[in-house]
């Protein structure tokens, strides 16, 4: 009877295939997980204590909508050190409960119905949903391993009708572990500009790049103004459940973002700012080690993937390894399905990031090496037994 009551729009969106598979992990023992993006390392002590201390100082408020004016200065101050792009902390930061929230809060600002927004894929899953509860169009652009999943201006260019509005980027990528190269991004902004398009750019795991420096869209000459910068701190400090974001952009689009912000969320956890605030300040010792140890990790996976026959993309940066297991003659789904109810290691099938992730598996490496190496036996035994 309820069913009817429930929007059209909410109904043509399927739910999340990687929580589908995170759901049953919960429901079984003994399961190595390699599905969930998350980082296995708890949030560094001093952050936590900062959190810790904040709240016995009775620091449970609201904050002012974009945030507290500190994280704000302090992330003006990092984005400049970084980047050598300058963002006004009163007008043109805004702190949201993670980068999801910034990313929907991005699409529902510049959105009108029926307008195209170029998505690259495989991507993370809430870009599309996002799109569609904005209503507009994702218009998908499929990236192949011969071409390092990256996508090309060309392809970008081809995709282009008049109705196009936005194209979004995500580098490193989630869940190829793919970069882009300067020039690349310098031949889309071309596109970009030749075409008045704006570009919501998801930089979370810029501080995981293992090759070469990662380029902030926003730093190429006249893209500042045309990018939507997202970012945060979950994956680059271990604050996934802490759910703290920012969005950076011109006064006009974050004054946007900031209204349907303002309306629905309110502001970002107190407490989470806070820890955000003594992670920029002290924070990058830590997040260093944890780097250095995904980029060993990322060397066990690949290696032990390659040679057990399954073809696998060298990842450049975040967390994740996207093989290929076509050659079993398995599809995706029913490999994953499969793995995990024979050997009981969790992964989620390439499909759902784009249908040319089909074919594919995206494996976290964000857990401990032991367990990597027992989920790798594993694996091979499984292939072994195909």
């Amino acid at each position: 009877m309820s069913g009817k009551y429930i929007s059209e729009l909410v109904k043509s969106v399927p739910p999340s295939g990687i929580r589908k598979f995170f759901d049953l992990v919960l429901e079984m023992e003994d399961v190595i997980s390699l599905g969930v993006g998350e980082p296995d390392f708890v949030t560094p002590w001093h952050i936590r204590e900062a959190c810790i201390y904040s709240l016995e100082k009775g620091s449970t408020s609201y904050t002012s909508n974009n945030g507290l004016l500190e994280l704000r200065e302090l992330l003006s101050k990092y984005i400049s050190s970084e980047y050598d792009t300058v963002y006004a902390p009163d007008n043109e930061l805004l702190v949201t409960t993670g980068v999801s929230e910034a990313a929907d809060l991005a699409f529902r600002a510049i959105i009108n119905p029926g307008d195209e927004v170029i998505i690259p894929e495989p991507c993370y899953v809430s870009y599309i949903p996002a799109v569609v509860f904005a209503c507009g169009k994702p218009v998908p652009v499929p990236t192949y391993q011969e071409d390092d999943f990256r996508v090309t201006s060309e392809q970008i260019e081809e995709s282009i009708t008049a109705k196009t509005k936005a194209v979004v980027l995500s580098y490193p990528n989630n869940p190829t572990g793919a970069i882009m190269g300067r020039k690349d991004l310098e031949d889309i902004a071309d596109v970009v500009n030749e075409h008045d398009l704006m570009v919501i750019s998801d930089e979370v795991y810029d501080r995981l790049t293992y090759n070469g420096t990662h380029t902030c869209f926003a730093s190429l000459p006249g893209m500042r103004d045309r990018t939507i910068l997202l970012n945060g701190f979950s994956k680059s400090h271990a604050m996934t459940g802490l759910r703290v974001g920012y969005a950076a952009g011109s006064d006009e689009i974050i004054g946007a973002m900031t209204k349907i912000h303002q309306y629905t969320m309110l502001c970002a956890p107190i407490t989470a700012q806070i820890g955000a605030i003594e992670a920029l300040k002290n924070g990058d010792g830590e997040m260093k080690k944890m780097v250095r140890e995904y980029d060993r990790r990322r060397r066990l996976v690949v290696g032990g993937l390659n040679k057990m026959g399954l073809d696998c993309f060298e990842p450049k940066g975040a967390f994740y390894a996207f093989p290929s297991i076509k050659s079993t003659g398995l599809t995706s789904d029913e490999f994953a399905s499969r793995l995990l109810k024979e050997q009981k290691v969790a992964v989620v099938p390439g499909e759902v990031f784009g249908e040319c992730g089909a074919g594919y598996l995206r494996c976290s490496y964000a857990t401990s090496r032991e367990e990597l190496i027992e989920a790798l036996a594993r694996i091979e035994t499984f292939i072994d037994s195909i």
